[in-house]
């Protein structure tokens, strides 16, 4: 089961310390208000966390069949290993 981290809309509270971790399922509704302070809540986007036997090596990842960025300067990254997704994206 995917880690989502959740956030209450006002950006603070000193009961959950502005910020949650839930264990859900990927078919379950998003949180609505945080379990702690009862605040209306949303999920963050995070960065996914590879770690133990997973490489992200250009070889590995191309192996997999998947696509990696690279940052090229401030808001644009290019398409190093794999072939689906833009060539470019811009934030």
């Amino acid at each position: 089961m995917p880690l989502y981290v959740y956030a209450p809309l006002s950006g603070q509270c000193d009961q959950c310390h502005g910020h949650f971790e839930v264990m859900q399922r990927l078919a379950e509704d998003k949180l609505t208000q945080c379990p702690t302070c009862a605040k209306p809540c949303e999920r963050q986007i995070c960065a996914v966390r590879l770690g133990g036997k997973y490489s992200t090596t250009d070889s590995a990842v191309k192996a997999a069949g998947m696509t990696k960025y690279r940052k090229a300067e401030s808001g644009v990254y290019e398409r190093v290993v794999g072939n689906s997704g833009p060539k470019i994206l811009n934030r």
